[in-house]
């Protein structure tokens, strides 16, 4: 197959206006309109993050390298092209965002990307504007809907007729290349791809080996998405009192994200006193009681999508931290401060399994799911396990310079009243790590 052409940003459905003054312009080069279709950063972000000395990304750029990146994976595996559903793995290919939460779990949209380059969008019915701004996606179209909730018992006539549009798609953009990756779909669509003869392969693994790396744009976009977070926290922090339900503090978080163009949260795990052991208790009616902890992992979707993932415990109230809330959250800052140590180029990712610093016996019954994990438009690959629940061949590839994980950790005794949850987030450079956190951890409790 020859190699792909560089990707243009021409387009007949973008007003050539767009280009012509920069001042018309915000300064992730998206147009200062208020009536756009496009979503994105408020006016209040952006004064914030210039404040802070932040730049935001080329939008046109860092879709551009996306777009690239996907292709440049499609052509390393020799495969024709890729069908997607994931409504990340669709925001990454072609930046078009549609009702993702609802999209999550009833799959209405799809992208097809082929091996040269070629974009199609299957949207919600009668939502072709949404991707109007968009150069790089070259079609519109709609269709993909073929779950049991929009199809009904039809659902396999319409999995037939949209295989038949993939079918052509391939055939116009891979030849005689019959090798389609998907990452999720509804099992009668899969089976109506495969009696045209085309040849399934996992899609997931293409999109999250293609979203490893981070451009200098995303990069920017994952600091905005970070500033933006550390303000909300900071609100949180500032009505972080006895008395105020979980669910209240929480509430700030989103509304504080909302207010400067984040998108969503992906969990809402926040709990305090006896909540906070063991971990992962969603935040309740519960209310703060003086020398209560509260803990909580953020998860959260901020602007242009990027994902920031840092956890904080706090000492609620004027009071003096316990001996104990002393010791379990001077083990748990210890922990991901030793391992984040680690991160360098060329280390292997089964290495950070081994040479981690082991979790106090006493918390590892309780011990978080993994000790690091990528992050992007979401928590992504790879997982770094502790070595009890190592996978064997699973994780055979090296850190990289543009990497960006998130290394945290709980600290728990079975049977105890306090836990405590930290996790920052940080990029992997040319001659080590950059933590791009900077929300600073409970004094009190570190003292």
């Amino acid at each position: 197959m020859e190699a792909p052409q560089p990707f243009t940003s021409s387009n007949r459905k973008i007003d050539p206006a767009r280009r012509r003054a920069r001042q018309l312009f915000k300064p992730d080069g998206s147009p200062a309109d208020p009536n756009r279709i496009e979503i994105g950063p408020t006016d209040l972000a952006f004064r914030e993050w210039a404040e802070r000395g932040i730049p935001a990304p080329d939008l046109d750029r860092m879709r551009q390298t996306r777009l690239q990146r996907t292709v440049t994976e499609l052509n390393k595996r020799d495969l024709g092209g890729i069908l997607l559903f994931d409504p990340l793995n669709i925001r990454y290919a072609s930046d078009s965002s549609n009702m993702h939460l609802w999209i999550a779990h009833n799959p209405a949209r799809a992208v097809f990307v082929a091996a040269d380059g070629y974009m199609v969008i299957w949207d919600y019915k009668r939502c072709e504007h949404l991707s109007s701004y968009l150069p790089l996606i070259r079609e519109t179209r709609s269709g993909a809907g073929m779950f049991y909730f929009v199809a009904g018992d039809k659902e396999d006539d319409i999995a037939a007729t949209f295989a038949t549009e993939v079918d052509d798609l391939m055939c116009g953009h891979a030849g005689r290349n019959r090798r389609l990756a998907v990452d999720k779909m509804e099992l009668h669509g899969a089976f109506a791809l495969q009696r045209l003869g085309l040849e399934i392969s996992s899609g997931q693994s293409v999109m999250e080996h293609a979203r490893l790396i981070k451009s200098e744009d995303e990069i920017n976009a994952m600091r905005c998405a970070i500033a933006t977070c550390e303000i909300a926290m900071a609100e949180m922090e500032k009505e972080c009192r006895p008395g105020i339900a979980e669910t209240e503090l929480w509430a700030i978080l989103h509304a504080e994200n909302i207010k400067r163009g984040g998108e969503w949260i992906e969990t809402r795990i926040l709990s305090s006193g006896p909540r906070t052991n063991p971990w992962f208790q969603e935040a309740g009616p519960r209310r703060l009681e003086a020398g209560d902890l509260l803990a909580f992992d953020t998860d959260l979707i901020g602007p242009y999508g990027m994902c920031c993932d840092m956890s904080r415990t706090w000492f609620v109230g004027d009071g003096e931290p316990t001996p104990e809330q002393k010791r379990i959250y001077r083990d748990a800052h210890d922990h991901i401060m030793s391992n984040m140590q680690l991160l360098e180029p060329g280390i292997s990712f089964s290495e950070l399994t081994y040479l981690a610093k082991p979790l106090p016996e006493e918390y590892r019954w309780q011990r978080y799911g993994v000790l690091a994990h990528g992050v992007g438009l979401c928590d992504e690959f790879p997982s770094i396990y502790y070595p009890e629940d190592f996978i064997e061949g699973a994780y055979d590839y090296l850190l990289e310079p543009g990497m960006t994980l998130c290394v945290e950790v709980y600290a728990g005794v079975v049977g105890g009243r306090d836990g405590v949850k930290l996790e920052d987030q940080v990029l992997v450079t040319e001659t080590g790590f950059e933590n791009l956190s900077s929300y600073p951890f409970d004094d009190r409790l570190l003292c």
